[in-house]
């Protein structure tokens, strides 16, 4: 029998607490590992830590480099979402060079980013996310639920084909479900649209500040179109296949909207500029900034408390704590004050210096690589651990409450967002609505994700319209030419594929002085702050209950590795588990889990 660490607690003297790890919980590195300590009495997550191992130091080594290539350099820090870091790089070099885009590269840019919302998207839910949800896992895990679902009619069966929900977890089983194999088909074709954008996947070649270098021919535009609408089928389906898996795991175990459940603390930071409204000038920036196909905003406990990029701006703090840093507030500042005369804060990351402390882990003092980026609130001076919700929960949340999106294709209600799709090769033209949940938690995050592939499909014939209006005007500029200037300070916001993404540059003598990249998983994974709280995959994980039927001795983790994924922390490729004193037992899960066994 394996070891075990187990330790007893005062408040529920008959409990025991075992500790158990998934160590790495990464896409393609080993840089995030979640610790626990499981009360299986209680059936309940006592302690949760999240940690990173890797640390890679982006805004060390961009110092003194030349402006212009910052884009190129930044999206190397992604091997997923890497367009998304050139597209928010160029943003902030777009405002520090005072240059603004002709519109037809605008829109190409965000047809670009359309398809890499639904490339990644729909490859992160249909072959690693629906693994936890598969036949192949859950007669592993929960082998009651799977014969319940043999019985359970699938209510969108005239929509997917699918009769029982147990049709619709075997069509999940990886390499061998019908809707793995066709997301595997879906994710080739959008990758090909976003190569014809931005001319490569996943770092692209033809984006820069000032616009684009592809070619703005109407062929362009029409193949990327007859590709969009080839998979619109899929996306009705899927939306459909989701809500009834999800709906049936809420009627199945009663609770398990409680599984990665967190207070409603969501951060989004806009996508797909206007060209009309967007200028990159940092004084008109939160004109331009509610402007965006996708609404910026800050929701606390359901309200949205501000659209305003400036005051997201302005209220970013990077705290420490837990991490393997030492502090910079006695460094000299960079930034004292914003464009529109603000103070500038020390803890934000046009000040940030980064000066790593490399040291054995303490889960009693220092844990991680990752920093713990906060959202300084004016109004209570708490210091919000924001999620992203995955991306598309918190996307659609400040876009719902917020009712500035009104197009042909996708309209914000003010509780709701509004998906228009015309009718497909199958099914007919379809409207879909995406209603603010009462809980911000794994099923929801995971449900966001399939309605913000139908949001940026429907986006996209939008995009497509203005980008062939443009064309045939006559007006086929892409590009602006600029100056760097001696000194600048310049910040892009944007969101990647996973959520909040923030590039903030300083030049001084021609050359980058500080650069501070924030994407959205340092938000998601950060560790204890300073002030003891902790961040949202900790949150999420620690207190919740446990579902699995399983007991210690063959335990999975699928209630935590769903809560976790569904934030979509660069995915998993392989998770290790531990019990006690760090001991391997046995390799439990991986992103192909039914495919094999052992």
């Amino acid at each position: 029998m394996a070891a075990r660490t187990t330790q007893r607690t005062a408040a529920a003297p008959s409990s025991q607490l075992v500790e158990m790890a998934w160590d790495p919980i990464t896409r393609i590195i080993g840089n995030l590992g979640i610790y626990t300590k499981i009360d299986f009495a209680n059936r309940r997550v006592a302690e949760c830590h999240s940690t990173s191992s890797l640390f890679r130091g982006y805004s060390m080594f961009m110092k003194g480099k030349d402006p212009r290539d910052a884009g190129f350099i930044t999206s190397r820090i992604c091997g997923i979402c890497g367009d998304n870091h050139t597209t928010c790089s160029v943003y902030a070099q777009n405002m520090a060079y005072g240059v603004k885009p002709p519109p037809l590269a605008e829109w190409i840019i965000n047809l670009g980013e359309a398809a890499e919302y639904m490339f990644d998207h729909t490859i992160f839910q249909d072959n690693l996310v629906f693994v936890d949800y598969s036949a192949a896992m859950v007669a592993q895990t929960n082998p009651s639920v799977l014969a319940r679902a043999e019985n359970t009619q699938a209510p969108g069966a005239g929509i997917h084909g699918y009769r029982t929900i147990a049709d619709i977890m075997r069509s999940f089983n990886p390499f061998e479900g019908d809707l793995y194999k066709e997301a595997l088909q879906v994710s080739r074709v959008t990758r090909e649209m976003f190569c014809l954008m931005e001319g490569r996947h996943v770092h692209p070649s033809t984006v820069y500040p000032g616009g684009v270098g592809t070619m703005p021919e109407p062929s362009l535009i029409t193949d990327y179109l007859s590709r969009l609408m080839s998979i619109l089928d899929f996306v009705k389906k899927s939306v459909a296949m989701n809500n009834d898996v999800f709906d049936f795991f809420y009627a199945a175990l009663p609770g398990y909207e409680e599984v990665g459940r967190r207070r409603v603390l969501l951060g989004c930071w806009g996508a797909w500029q206007d060209p009309a409204v967007c200028d990159y000038r940092y004084q008109t920036m939160s004109e331009w900034g509610r402007s965006m196909y996708v609404t910026p905003g800050i929701v606390v406990d359901g309200e949205l408390i501000t659209t305003n990029l400036v005051d997201i701006n302005l209220g970013i703090r990077i705290l420490l704590g837990s991490s393997f840093y030492g502090d910079w507030v006695n460094e000299q500042p960079f930034v004292t004050h914003d464009p529109l005369g603000n103070p500038v804060d020390m803890r934000h990351p046009w000040n940030q210096t980064t000066l790593p402390e490399p040291q054995k882990r303490d889960f009693d003092g220092k844990y991680s690589w990752v920093m713990s980026p906060r959202w300084f609130d004016r109004r209570t001076g708490d210091h919000l651990a924001l999620d992203t919700g995955g991306g598309p929960y918190a996307r659609l949340y400040t876009t719902a409450l917020a009712g500035l999106v009104d197009t042909p294709y996708v309209t914000s209600t003010g509780n709701s967002v509004r998906i228009s799709l015309p009718k497909s090769e199958r099914l007919p033209a379809t409207t879909l609505e995406w209603k603010i949940p009462p809980w911000s938690n794994a099923i929801e995050r995971n449900r966001a994700r399939v309605y913000f592939v139908a949001y940026s499909a429907a986006m996209a014939l939008y995009f497509v319209e203005r980008a062939l209006e443009g064309i045939r005007s006559g007006d086929t500029r892409v590009f602006t030419d600029f100056d760097v200037p001696d000194e600048a300070i310049g910040c892009g916001f944007h969101e990647a594929v996973r959520g909040v993404l923030s590039h903030h540059m300083v030049i001084q003598d021609g050359k980058i002085a500080n650069y501070h990249p924030y994407p959205p998983t340092p938000w998601n994974g950060s560790p204890r702050d300073s002030y003891g709280t902790p961040g949202p995959y900790e949150d999420a994980v620690q207190d919740m209950p446990i579902f699995e039927e399983n007991g210690p001795d063959d335990f999975k983790g699928v209630d935590i590795m769903r809560a976790v994924r569904s934030f979509d922390p660069c995915l998993p490729c392989g998770v290790h588990m531990y019990v006690g004193n760090g001991r391997t037992i046995t390799h439990q899960h991986s992103p192909m889990l039914g495919a094999q066994h052992g």
